[in-house]
């Protein structure tokens, strides 16, 4: 399912995350954030904090109670602690994201692909989900206190018949793409390396498309407002936030 997400083609601006590299930066309330993947099965970890007051930040065990479900895509939100909406899905190409895994750790990276070290790879050297996010997180005042679930964009995980999580691979697909609509100015921070249940042994994540867009205004309709009762009491709540 895919809406219309702008009033205007023309991004406002663009950049692209090399594979395995992290970026941060702030979306402000009215922008659109559009993530497309580069190649085959991408994943793209992502955290949100509010720009006003970082303490206020994303909080997956509220955003999928409230909303009834374990996968994020079109029509979904994300919640912070405070019980108002950082940003709505308005398209989704990819169908199926994963907040649930959280992120890879320098043993598992080690382990997985091997040791590479900034001192003989530079900036190619195998950077943990962790430690990217820890690297953004500082520079905009914050540190290890304030890591918390993060979501994993472009992955799919699944329960099999043990109750084994699995990613399923090949679920994205180069050019997939999910639009954020953010409600309220947020710090983001990506990291586009593996997946912690990706089981490829070879370090090669692909690299994401990202771009910026106005946002139109939130119709009555719209699929995130109306999913279900407790979507239509977080935009009153991230509304009431914002009176003058």
């Amino acid at each position: 399912m895919t809406t219309q997400m702008t009033d205007s083609p023309t991004p406002l601006w663009e950049e692209s995350i090399l594979g395995g590299a992290h970026w941060s930066g702030v979306l402000r309330r009215g922008a659109t954030l559009r993530l497309t993947a580069l190649g085959d099965d991408a994943n793209v970890a992502a955290l949100f904090y509010s720009r006003e007051q970082p303490l206020e930040r994303y909080n997956m065990a509220d955003t999928l109670k409230a909303q009834h479900t374990a996968m994020l895509t079109t029509g979904c939100v994300a919640y912070t602690d405070m019980g108002r909406i950082l940003f709505g899905i308005t398209a989704d190409r990819c169908g199926w994201h994963d907040p649930l895994c959280g992120l890879t750790d320098d043993a598992l990276i080690e382990a997985r692909y091997g040791v590479t070290r900034f001192q003989e790879e530079r900036n190619a050297r195998f950077v943990s989900g962790r430690t990217a996010m820890l690297v953004e997180l500082g520079k905009h005042g914050l540190g290890e206190r304030d890591l918390v679930a993060n979501i994993n964009f472009f992955s799919k995980v699944t329960v099999d018949e043990s109750g084994a999580l699995r990613r399923q691979a090949g679920h994205a697909r180069n050019g997939d793409y999910i639009d954020l609509r953010f409600e309220m100015d947020t710090i983001v921070v990506l990291h586009a390396g593996p997946h912690p249940l990706d089981e490829r042994p070879r370090h090669d994540p692909p690299a994401v498309q990202l771009a910026a867009f106005k946002s139109l205004p939130l119709a009555a309709d719209d699929a995130c407002l109306t999913r279900c009762p407790e979507n239509a009491r977080g935009y009153r709540n991230t509304r009431m936030h914002f009176l003058p």
